[in-house]
């Protein structure tokens, strides 16, 4: 199979270049015959300019220099002028002399004394450097994209790639205990955006998403972040919403010995000191300055105490109720270690060979204690509304959970670039790439009272928005001596969860770029094939013992000194961490393995992807045309252990699929400053591996029984996109731009939510089933506003003010083959209608300033396939942070941050706001640091 695409690949590739191959001799021997430029553009302080645009006077030739700020330009016999343009650095020409097939090495300095045009804005500040670097970049590239640089994203509180995208139009993040975690591209969700580093494919730690979990990536090991909004042919096909590929620093940005770091410390009121530092160093060696090696080291430890209330509610004769309520006590301590290094050997202008990797892992280590009323245990009494309620024979819990959990990337690539003397271009690189995700111990220690009587009313909340704030619900046993009572509880259980998910990829790529002239036109045709590979596996070991031999004894000799307070609430005395941790590493060895549980959690897929692509790059007048057409070919391989009466078995499923993606590119200029887009793709969202390996299990939670079950037949989501785009660059550093876009979505998968009975040792209990399945048809549409600018022509020290905003408005929907709860119409799980950044910063004289706010509207989780009343949301979540640094000339500066100045809250609710499911804070976040460059 894999033969035969490689075939049909070829034949593809063939059928696209065999035009120019015609004239391929003639073609060949007239690129050779002229001279070719090399050339390295950088500013005033030696630091590499990538997104410099660089045009050929008379013949109006275009290129753009890359990452590197390199540009390679074949230019005619004799004397050739070009103009070099960068806004925020003065314009700058330079004339070439040279015949034959002459090499030229040529390096161009912006911002120097031989400017031409020198009514430009000159950039100085660092604010302003990040912001110039991003739109040169975004200006001048071939489709639609965004950039962050590091001296942008230093200019915000952001500890992890999750939070520094979030600053970016269109991009709204998922948080976990305040900090961010996954993105939203567009109002599209998690997964249909692919992460790379260095351009090798991230594969997810999470064994649930093919999304990747941005808070293992610290922000400070970034050279810059593109996302790609608009896919060219040369890219893979997996982002519907966009590719964000991750650029760490390398060895030539400075060309001579550097040494960078920071360090500092934090005070959070929702938990104690935290500590961050990093530090990067590089050099460049040999006689020529031709080889180089870096080294970059990050390092952060945070320590939260959230505080946390969760509802689950259900619908009985027509009256809302809810059937738990859990307060949730936190002490949380996250690190973050990260390690990336780079080793390069440029023997020439035409060569270069690199190895590049990167190490990132994540540790929570987290005691949660949590005090449970299982108003479900018992039995509803008559009377109930959906405010107030009593249940008989009710229970409460009293629990302390011991959770680790590890998230490790590593990637490692190898590969070099050669430029031949008739102009073309061959690169290739082999990557390898392993995530991790292990929980070492989920240990839970659980007592419960006897059957009492529980009774609340929520009647009372100050406002559906603030749900726990002043004028809480009553709850009425966190009103009475009940909890400081460890005679009312007996013990009920231990159990033991550890879980290992691992994935490894393994890749080859290589890409051919040929400059040919056809029809009077200078084209530069590209092809391509990569052969990736990933394997993952998931295993899981569940423990439980509830045997009087494994009874502690009375609840009062694990307790500690701490009050429970949550929100207000008195909840008792809490467990003593460490007299439970020593309870359950004795205990854990004569828990009873679980089954079926510990064989059904387990699985193993095999996915590789065969790509080719052809694609073709031609200038008309002022319009910039890509055109080409990427294929894929998947094969899939998954299993999942099964037990039925008993028996142990393995079911399997084996799946291929080729799709085609055709691509249409186009950039206009309708002056220097004002640039027009259009693009015509296709994209592709597999399924998560999760979800179609044949699976079922179980996930208990206090009382709460949920059942995920896995979907063989599900089908990878296809989107057909329409962007269309209007860009006004201001020549004083800014931009203004409206970019429209529309996703025509075919097999939309989403979760389904759906109540069954089930029966557990003779007890029936009401269980929630989740399954993914696909949606026939659905759409994504909406638009991106963004206005970025520094106030330069203000007078006096008014000139150092600058504004970044953007706004972005979005409407999706899904359709299903079936009515749900009398809808087959719903929202797209994941899309805020809203989303907005605002910031204004102020930079002179070495002092900047940033104060940035940003914002995304409600948005559904999750859908309910019995009332839409109990479809999940989240509510839409504002945060106010501010940066300010003093930069004292001699390399050395001074920094401070506040974040989270709102202390916004994390809340997720059933259908309406009254019915909150989650409420959850984390308070706010001061960090002050110094950062030092030599």
């Amino acid at each position: 199979m894999k033969l035969r695409l490689l075939v049909s690949v070829s034949a593809l590739s063939l059928a696209v270049v065999s035009p120019a191959m015609a004239k391929a001799d003639d073609v060949a021997a007239a690129v050779a015959a002229n001279p070719t430029v090399y050339g390295r553009i950088i500013n005033a302080d030696g630091a590499p300019l990538a997104g410099a645009e660089v045009i050929v006077r008379g013949s109006g030739a275009r290129v753009v220099s890359d990452a590197n700020g390199q540009f390679i330009l074949n230019v005619g016999q004799g004397e050739t002028t070009f103009d070099v343009r960068y806004i925020g650095l003065p314009n700058v020409s330079r004339t070439v002399s040279a015949t034959g097939g002459e090499a030229v090495s040529l390096s161009v300095t912006l911002g120097g004394s031989d400017a031409t045009d020198l009514g430009e804005v000159i950039v100085t500040g660092v604010i302003t450097d990040g912001i110039a670097r991003s739109l040169n970049q975004q200006r001048n590239a071939d489709g639609t994209i965004n950039v962050l640089s590091a001296d942008a994203i230093g200019r915000y509180p952001d500890p992890n790639v999750a939070e520094s995208l979030q600053r970016v139009a269109g991009i709204a993040i998922q948080r976990d205990q305040g900090e961010g975690r996954y993105i939203n591209v567009r109002g599209a969700p998690s997964a249909f955006t692919a992460v790379s580093v260095d351009g090798v494919a991230v594969p997810a730690v999470d064994p649930g998403t093919r999304a990747v979990d941005l808070d293992t990536l610290p922000s400070d090991i970034v050279s810059n972040i593109e996302v790609s909004k608009t896919l060219l042919p040369s890219q893979e096909a997996d982002s519907i919403a966009g590719a964000v590929n991750i650029r760490t620093r390398s060895p030539f940005d400075s060309r001579r010995l550097a040494l960078s770091g920071y360090a500092g410390g934090s005070y959070n009121d929702y938990g104690g000191e935290d500590v961050r530092a990093g530090a990067t160093v590089s050099n460049v060696f040999g006689a020529d300055g031709q080889f180089g090696a870096l080294l970059s080291l990050s390092y952060s430890e945070t320590n939260r105490r959230p505080e946390n209330v969760e509802n689950a509610w259900t619908e009985e004769d027509g009256v809302f109720v809810l059937e738990e309520t859990l307060f949730k006590q936190y002490e949380t301590q996250r690190t973050r270690q990260a390690l990336t290094g780079a080793l390069e050997w440029r023997p020439s202008d035409q060569t270069r060979l690199f190895a590049r990797g990167s190490f990132a892992q994540f540790e929570d280590d987290e005691y949660r204690n949590t005090v449970i009323l299982a108003y479900a245990d018992g039995t509803l009494q008559a009377g109930a509304t959906d405010t107030t309620a009593t249940w008989n024979g009710a229970r409460i819990y009293r629990n302390l959970r011991h959770r680790t959990q590890n998230n490790e990337i590593t990637t490692l690539v190898i590969g070099g670039e050669h430029t031949f003397e008739n102009g073309m271009t061959w690169d290739a690189d082999l990557s390898w790439a392993d995530s991790e995700q292990t929980y070492p111990h989920r240990d839970e220690l659980v007592y419960r009272s006897s059957a009492t009587t529980l009774s609340y009313d929520t009647s009372n909340h100050y406002a559906p928005t603030y749900f726990y704030a002043p004028g809480n619900p009553i709850f009425g046993p966190t009103a009475t001596g009940f909890f400081a009572t460890p005679t009312n509880f007996s013990f009920r259980e231990n159990t033991f969860r550890a879980n290992t998910t691992k994935q490894e990829d393994i890749a080859f790529r290589t890409n051919l770029e040929v400059p040919s002239q056809l029809g009077g036109l200078d084209v530069n045709w590209k092809f391509g094939l990569k052969f990736s590979s990933r394997d993952v596996s998931a295993d899981e070991e569940r423990q439980r013992n509830r045997d009087a031999s494994a009874n502690p004894g009375a609840l009062a000799t694990l307790w500690g000194t701490d009050q429970g307070r949550n929100f207000g609430y008195i909840l008792g005395t809490q467990y003593d961490n460490g007299l439970v941790d020593a309870y359950l590493a004795a205990a854990r060895a004569a828990s009873p393995r679980r089954m079926p549980d510990s064989l059904t959690a387990d699985y193993e897929a095999q996915e590789d992807i065969l790509a080719g692509y052809g694609q073709a790059r031609f200038d008309i007048g002022s319009t910039n045309v890509v055109v080409g057409m990427r294929v894929e070919q998947t094969n899939f391989d998954g299993s999942a252990p099964t037990v039925i009466d008993g028996a142990i078995s393995s079911a399997s499923v084996s799946r291929d699929d080729t799709e085609f993606f055709p691509n249409l590119t186009i950039r206009h200029s309708f002056s220097d400053n004002l640039i027009g887009r259009f693009a015509l793709t296709r994209s592709i969202s597999r399924p998560e591996f999760s979800q179609i390996v044949p699976r079922r299990i179980e996930e208990t939670d206090g009382t709460d029984i949920t059942y995920e079950i896995g979907n063989p037949d599900l089908q990878p989501t296809l989107s057909n996109n329409l962007d269309i785009g209007l860009e006004y660059y201001f020549a004083s550093l800014g931009v203004v731009s409206a970019n429209a876009f529309y996703k025509d979505l075919t097999n939309y998968r989403y979760i389904l939510n759906y109540e069954e009975e089930v029966t557990i040792g003779g007890v029936v209990f009401d269980a929630e089933f989740e399954t993914p399945i696909n949606a026939p048809d659905g759409h994504l549409m909406g638009l991106e506003l963004n206005w970025q600018q520094k106030f330069g022509f203000l007078p006096g020290w008014m000139s150092g003010f600058g504004v970044f905003a953007n706004f972005t408005v979005t409407d999706a929907e899904i359709k299903t083959a079936q009515s749900y709860g009398g809808r087959d119409t719903f929202a797209l799980p994941g899309q805020s209608d809203t989303n907005y950044n605002a910031a204004l910063f102020y930079e002179l004289n070495g002092f900047s300033a940033r104060l940035s706010y940003t914002k995304r509207s409600d948005y559904l989780e999750e859908i309910n396939a019995n009332t839409a009343d109990l479809d999940l949301y989240v509510e839409g979540r504002e945060q106010l942070d501010l940066t300010a640094s003093y930069d004292f000339g001699n390399g050395v500066e001074l920094f401070g941050e506040a974040k989270n100045l709102t202390d916004s809250a994390g809340i997720r609710y059933y259908g309406s706001r009254e019915r909150t499911y989650e409420y959850e804070k984390f308070g706010y976040n001061v960090f002050v640091g110094v950062r030092f460059k030599l």
